[in-house]
């Protein structure tokens, strides 16, 4: 299985997978990292601005690099590099579409640039990002 090399990719293409956020994926998310901070994992002692359990902002950068690295470009590709603000909470149960669209190509160093969006159900855009990557080779 490959992903789509640079001579495969113009500007302007772009995918999107659709992901819902579940308790489970938080948990396994704050197994993997050690990060049980109780804004992500507490359902009954921590109350703030929020007024309930949020996501992890990186888990919503995970499913971007889900999707880079199993659909688009997809198989093979290095992901050299990523910047991504959080923009608004995501709360479990929430639908989240993965947009990924290519901005630029630097077929010399075989190098694009993406943008990188998470949007929720209602539309806001709670990730906002770019990355760069290295499609596959032939």
């Amino acid at each position: 299985m490959r992903g789509l090399t640079i001579d495969e990719l113009k500007v302007g293409d772009s995918i999107c997978i659709e992901k819902v956020v579940t308790e489970e994926d938080v948990y396994l998310f704050a197994k993997v990292t050690g990060d049980y901070n109780p804004l992500h994992t507490d359902r009954f002692q921590y109350k703030d601005k929020f007024k309930k359990r949020i996501a992890h902002g990186v888990l919503l950068a995970g499913y971007v690099s889900a999707c880079i690295g199993m659909k688009f470009p997809g198989p093979g590709t290095v992901y050299l590099s990523q910047n991504s603000k959080f923009n608004l909470p995501v709360y479990f149960g929430d639908n989240i579409k993965v947009e990924v669209k290519v901005l630029e190509i630097y077929k010399k160093e075989n190098i694009v640039k993406l943008k990188t969006t998470c949007i929720k159900h209602n539309k806001s855009k709670v990730l906002t990002g770019e990355a760069f990557v290295m499609p596959p080779l032939k």
